[in-house]
């Protein structure tokens, strides 16, 4: 059996996500190991465009200068289209977990492609409601992942940002087998 562990923090801006992204990182906190969420403002401005830089993200819009400020930080990020949610940015690891859900047809009644991300990973689906919930109203979403030591680094660092929430979450996990 394993573990997966996760902090997960609600910020009402992304000013205030951009800092403790930036303490985090101060801090040392290894940043492959976070992901962020987060959507552009009610706007009749579109996302102009992102794209791939040698595994880096470029991003232009609304929020150019924090996801350009710290979107080169994270490995993997997409842009995603989801009904009753809007336009939505991720970066980091939730990424490949999010696709992971999709490709394995894991969207749990109810959850959005991000919700399936984050139910995938272990964290309860009343907890991944509320995430959602908080998305919708123009929230961002910090998630920290790693050993129970890692996660534990992190809530001490993200409790001084001040979010409006956070939450940790521990799941225990079948290891796949293996064939001698």
């Amino acid at each position: 059996m394993g573990e997966h562990n996760a902090v997960v923090a609600i910020y009402n801006t992304h000013t205030e996500a951009e800092a403790a992204i930036k303490e985090l990182k101060r801090a040392a906190f290894n940043i492959e190991k976070l992901s962020i969420v987060g959507k552009d403002y009610h706007t009749e401005e579109h996302v102009v465009g992102y794209y791939n830089a040698g595994d880096r993200m470029k991003y232009w819009g609304k929020l150019g200068a924090l996801w350009g400020s710290i979107w080169g930080w994270f490995i993997g990020a997409a842009f995603f289209a989801i009904p009753g949610v809007g336009p939505v940015l991720v970066a980091g690891p939730l990424v490949g977990w999010i696709l992971g859900a999709l490709e394995g047809a894991v969207i749990t009644g109810g959850l959005t492609a991000i919700g399936a991300g984050l139910f995938s990973l272990g964290i309860p689906k009343d907890s991944v409601l509320n995430y959602e919930t908080a998305l919708k109203a123009n929230k961002f979403i910090l998630l920290a992942h790693g050993t129970a030591e890692e996660t534990a680094h992190a809530r001490s660092i993200i409790q001084t940002t001040r979010p409006h929430s956070m939450e940790t979450h521990t799941t225990a996990v079948e290891e796949p087998s293996s064939v001698a």
